[in-house]
């Protein structure tokens, strides 16, 4: 959405400042929020933020956020803003963001604001406060406290107690039983017209299924009231019964499979084994009673032990009322006694209303019968005509938590104006990481690292990914720490430090990724060197390392030999490594040409030039990586770090050297600390180190007398005797005579 006169015809003048590289509107007066929706949004910083991973009130963006997408837009904010200033007699009042709201700053001169006046004031009386002159969050939040005493309140929903009647509160406590309840407004359980309509259609329904039963007794009921209890048992040991009538069918029919249809000596033995119980399975997969051909089933003795119990039930609950005391019963007893629960069987399978079956037949008839439904429908007709005062209420915590709120989110959206401040965080930063001996500000909340590196190392930012969890609890959280000065010589994955959140709360912190990029103009201008000295440490360590494999190969070789030899070799001289000393002699000699030559240039050139040609070859030197990172930093951008966790800035929000320097504090001594720079524990230095940090500064000073001799720049302080270079001696020589000419013309010739 556009603003109404794309930057062109603005009737409202605006202020700007100008931070992180561009221009950003000033908010500073309530004026500026009426004229929000002329500003053109080309001149916003943010189009949208995420409702979560900010350090906001979720409830309040939840307010804003009216499609509920998660996002907060630029149209929401437009219209948030425009709702709260158009409800308050000034919106200066808006710029206060405090949690207190006067009743006295809502315009009643409308209709909305006189509703929710009434409303605030109807809440401040529910809570006991009815002469306070403001209504807060707090009062606005809890609303359990807000509606506690009161029975309608516009939800829809009618609480156990909210009718006098006996009668009806025993019809509404029996659909919570049988339907579950709905949480009231004042935090009572309670019913709604949805959950009403379908209990009253459940009784209807389970009266109409026991009305079928009755009308037919005889082929549903075989049993009358005890039907059901008599299926039941039949049910609990049919599939036993027809496993052993289907065996004695099978031996009739094949006589010589009788063997195996019973169990065998082995089987028995098996089971033996085992500590038997009436539970044990081997037992309960044997025969429901011994098979044969045309065998009787038992209904007392000869019953398999595991299932005595179950077929005793079934004699006394089915075989018994309808077969008479019968000890035994055939295969046509029991298709028989099926036969006569098949109806039950239907009847059951097409229940309905099982919700309520369990109030019984006679309470659904008592209830169907009554003119509950309609007292209960009235009592929650009665509740939702209370419901523009309860909307009324939702608007006036959404009024006070705007008068609270709308401010500080504007100036991080509309404007970044808290974070370029410095006075107070914004509302993307959740925390300060201390690591590496520096604190770093812009932590970012992130909830994929792979996919937030992807967008947010187009930043040219040194981001530093962080899993933090704090001790004793199942927290975790992952941040993003931009290291905007020092250096990143000791960030490394796998190192610790220490979050605190906005809450104060400390979080253990390791790094699990790191996106490499110029930290500052120092870094870059030391990392030539560094990379010299590194390369050096790294020939050092593989020729060492070499010399080492070396050195143990040929110990090898002298123990294994030592190992074969009659007898002991006596132990040589320890001699001198000839190579090693002609190496040293080469290395101060190479060293003192170097020098020399270097000292005989230097001093060739003036006075004046010789800082510069220092200056010349630093700047060969470190002047690529210098130029590149200022290149780089310049570049670095806030808006895709942002981007990456969902929001949409509208502009290069730069990061430059100075800012950078605010957002990570590197450790530095209080004012006025003393100092001991003694340190017992100081390396010390080896005596093969200073034998080489001898011969190098002999080798310099031999390099700086040779310039100083050859030059003859200290010829009149030295013995005549010493020989001269031949420099000065050339220097002294005598300038020759100029050539004549072999003929020269005569005075008056022609030439």
């Amino acid at each position: 959405m556009g603003s109404k006169n794309d930057g062109r015809g603005t009737r409202h003048t605006w202020q700007f400042f100008r931070a992180g590289g561009f221009d950003q509107v000033r908010l500073d007066a309530g004026a500026d929020l009426v004229a929000l929706e002329e500003l053109d949004q080309k001149l916003w910083v943010a189009l949208a933020c995420p409702t979560r991973g900010v350090e906001f009130d979720t409830k309040t963006l939840d307010l804003i956020d009216t499609d509920h997408d998660g996002r907060i837009r630029a149209p929401e904010i437009l219209a948030a803003t425009k709702w709260a200033a158009g409800r308050l007699k000034n919106p200066d009042q808006l710029l206060k963001g405090s949690p207190s709201l006067p009743l006295a700053a809502i315009d009643t001169s409308k209709p909305e604001g006189k509703t929710l006046l009434a409303s605030a004031q109807e809440i401040l009386r529910n809570l006991g406060k009815k002469e306070a002159a403001a209504i807060s969050i707090e009062d606005t939040t809890d609303t359990t406290r807000i509606f506690a005493q009161t029975k309608f309140n516009g939800d829809g929903v009618v609480p156990l107690d909210a009718s006098d009647e006996e009668e009806t509160a025993a019809v509404l406590r029996d659909i919570v039983s049988c339907l579950g309840s709905v949480t009231d407004r004042s935090g009572k359980p309670g019913v709604d017209q949805e959950r009403v309509d379908r209990f009253f259609a459940e009784a209807a329904a389970f009266q109409s299924w026991r009305a079928k039963a009755e009308a037919d007794a005889d082929g549903i009921l075989p049993l009358g009231p005890d039907s059901q209890a008599a299926h039941a048992a039949l049910v609990a040991v049919r599939p036993k019964v027809e496993d052993f009538f289907t065996r004695c069918r099978l031996a009739a029919f094949a006589p010589a499979s009788l063997p195996a249809l019973n169990p065998m000596e082995k089987d028995y033995a098996a089971v033996a084994s085992q500590e038997l119980s009436l539970t044990t399975e081997a037992l309960v997969a044997l025969p429901l009673a011994t098979v044969a051909a045309g065998a009787r089933l038992p209904l007392g003795t000869g019953i398999n032990p595991t299932w005595a119990g179950r077929m005793a039930a079934f004699r006394d609950a089915v075989a018994k009322p309808l077969l008479g005391d019968c000890p035994e019963i055939t295969v046509e007893d029991w298709d028989a006694l099926t036969a006569r629960f098949t109806g039950f069987e239907a009847w059951t399978d097409a229940k309905a209303g099982a919700a309520v079956e369990g109030l019984g037949i006679d309470r659904v008839r008592e209830i169907l019968a009554s003119e509950e439904k309609a007292r209960i429908d009235t009592l929650i007709r009665r509740d939702k005509a209370l419901e523009p005062e309860a909307t009324a209420i939702a608007a006036v915590d959404k009024l006070v938590r705007l008068h609270r709120d709308l401010y500080k989110l504007l100036n991080n959206f509309v404007a970044f104006r808290e974070f370029y401040g410095r006075r107070d965080k914004a509302i993307f930063q959740v925390g300060t990481l201390y690591l590496d001996q520096r604190s770093c500000d812009l932590c970012i909340r992130v909830d994929d690292v792979a996919k937030h590196a992807v967008l947010a190392g187009l930043g040219k930012t040194c981001l530093v990914y962080c899993d933090c969890t704090r001790p004793g609890s199942a927290e975790k959280m992952t941040i993003a720490a931009a290291f905007t000065d020092g250096d990143s010589d000791n960030l490394m994955v796998g190192r610790n430090g220490l979050f605190y959140d906005r809450k104060g709360q400390d979080w253990d912190a390791t790094i699990t990724k790191i996106i490499s990029n110029p930290i500052s103009i120092r870094e870059a201008f030391l990392s030539p060197y560094k990379r010299f000295v590194r390369m050096i440490e790294e020939t050092v360590a593989k020729r060492a390392a070499a010399a080492e494999a070396e050195s143990t190969k040929k110990m090898e070789s002298a123990a294994s030999a030592v190992g074969t030899a009659d007898k002991p070799k006596p132990a040589e001289p320890k001699k001198i490594d000839v190579g090693v000393v002609a190496a040293l002699g080469v290395a101060v000699g190479a060293i003192s040409m170097a020098v020399g030559s270097l000292v005989t240039g230097v001093l060739q050139l003036a006075a004046w030039q010789m800082p510069l040609v220092l200056v010349a070859i630093i700047l060969v030197i470190s002047g690529p990586s210098m130029i590149i990172a200022w290149l780089k930093l310049r570049q670095r951008n806030l808006g895709p770090i942002l981007d990456a966790n969902g929001w949409a800035v509208n502009s290069m929000a730069k990061l430059n050297i100075p800012f950078g320097r605010s957002l990570t504090g590197i450790a530095t001594l209080p004012p006025g600390s003393k100092r001991d720079r003694r340190d017992p524990y100081a390396p010390r230095k080896s005596t093969f180190r200073k034998i080489v940090e001898i011969l190098v500064l002999v080798a310099v000073l031999a390099g700086i007398a040779y310039g100083l001799w050859y030059y003859g720049i200290v010829e009149k302080v030295l013995p005549e005797r010493l020989p001269k270079s031949q420099y000065v001696l050339d220097r002294e020589a005598p300038e020759p005579a100029p050539a004549v000419p072999e003929s020269a013309p005569a005075p008056g010739e022609a030439k």
